[in-house]
C-alpha cells in the first residue's frame, strides 16, 4: 500500500477543512494517510512517501503563505522523480492570480521531477458541502491515478 503525506497551511481554516475532505476521500479507498501542517515537518520527510498532496491558500497578490516558505525552498534540495503528486488550495477570487499558491507548488513538485497525476484542485474560500464532496473525490482520484494494489 502506498504511503501518502498530505502537507497544508491554513490561516482561517478553508484550507483545513479542504484538506480533511482530501483525506476522508483518501480513505474511503482504504488507504492510509499522513496529515500534517506545513510547520510542523520537514521537507525532507518527504522522501519516506511514495505520494505527497499539498494544501496552501493564496496570501496577497498571489504568493504562498508565509508559513509555507521554507519548506518550498527546503524543496529544492530533493529529487522527487519516484513521487507522485498533486495540490490543492483555498482561493479568492478577488485576486488577480486566482489560486496562485496551487500552481506555484504544482510548479515546484514538477521542478523537482514529482510526477502529477491530478490537475490542482482550487476552491473558492470555505468549501461549501457540495464542494467537500468534490474534496472527497479529489482524494479517491488521488488514489486512483496512484494505480496501487489496495
Amino acid at each position: 500500500m502506498a504511503k501518502i503525506v498530505l502537507v497544508y497551511a491554513s490561516m482561517t481554516g478553508n484550507t483545513e477543512e479542504i484538506a480533511d475532505a482530501v483525506a476522508e476521500g483518501i480513505q474511503e479507498t482504504g488507504v492510509s494517510v499522513d496529515i500534517r501542517q506545513v510547520l510542523d515537518v520537514n521537507a525532507a520527510e518527504l522522501a519516506e512517501y511514495e505520494a505527497i498532496l499539498l494544501g496552501a491558500y493564496t496570501w496577497g497578490d498571489g504568493e504562498l503563505p508565509d508559513e509555507f516558505l521554507d519548506f518550498y525552498d527546503d524543496l529544492d534540495q530533493l529529487d522527487l522523480s519516484d513521487k507522485k503528486g498533486a495540490v490543492f488550495g483555498s482561493c479568492d477570487s478577488s485576486y488577480p492570480h486566482y489560486g496562485a499558491a496551487v500552481d506555484i507548488l504544482t510548479e515546484k513538485l514538477r521542478e523537482r521531477g514529482c510526477d502529477i497525476v491530478r490537475e490542482g484542485l482550487k476552491i473558492e474560500l470555505a468549501p461549501s458541502n457540495e464542494e467537500k464532496e468534490q474534496c472527497r473525490q479529489f482524494g479517491r482520484q488521488f488514489v486512483s491515478s496512484l494505480q496501487i494494489a489496495k
